[in-house]
């Protein structure tokens, strides 16, 4: 699924480079309303998530692939390196994450039963609740902000949890279910991470892991 980031996504830096010209990055819309999602995440919290920070990410990814367009030195591009990665990763990471979320009155919060994201995930945990505590604790273990990850290994061939840290984007698994921390619910992780579980879309995630792992 990380087919997402690389194809939807990504910030295609050698051909807007090779144009002469960054290439624009737009904040894509949300397949639901900003208040859909309550009484889990409140409609205030995925407004300014979603035009503020998010668009932040585009705004600095936007002007650091200009930048890097704009110049010739070495060693200018390379000191650009971090703001393409933080502002790329933020950008590629909240994409994932709004389809990653639904509200509960749809897909949200509804496991495919029998599909083979549960099977993977009892394989591979025990049972999906024991998944959903390590994830919340992993996650919920994160200093400052960042990432916790569902992710898939395509070397192991299995679902890990893991975490990355600010925007980095998820590199080493395809990323199957992916929450973002930072300072929702006024910096109550654990409600955060509770109530989250009601809106994650989980037709997605069985999407992603199909597409994920061989036929």
């Amino acid at each position: 699924m990380f087919s997402i980031a690389k194809t939807a996504f990504r910030p295609s830096l050698t051909r807007a480079f090779a144009a002469g010209k960054a290439y624009k990055h737009t904040l894509p819309s949300l397949p639901y309303a900003y208040d859909a999602l309550e009484p889990y995440i409140a409609e205030e919290i995925m407004k300014l998530h979603h035009t503020k920070h998010h668009q932040a990410y585009v705004n600095g990814l936007n002007a650091a692939e200009e930048a890097y367009a704009a110049t010739d030195s070495v060693p200018k591009q390379i000191a650009l390196q971090s703001a393409l990665k933080f502002n790329g990763g933020g950008h590629i990471n909240h994409s994932l994450f709004w389809k990653n979320l639904s509200p509960a009155k749809e897909a949200g919060g509804k496991l495919v039963a029998g599909g083979a994201l549960e099977k993977a995930l009892i394989k591979e945990f025990g049972s999906v609740e024991d998944f959903k505590k390590k994830m919340n604790a992993t996650t919920g273990a994160i200093q400052g902000s960042g990432w916790g990850w569902l992710g898939y290994d395509k070397n192991g061939k299995k679902l890990e949890i893991v975490t990355t840290a600010n925007q980095d984007p998820l590199l080493s698994h395809v990323p199957i279910i992916g929450i973002d921390i930072w300072e929702h619910y006024k910096n109550v992780k654990p409600d955060y991470l509770a109530a989250i579980w009601n809106v994650i879309n989980f037709e997605e995630a069985e999407k992603r892991f199909i597409e994920a792992t061989p036929q």
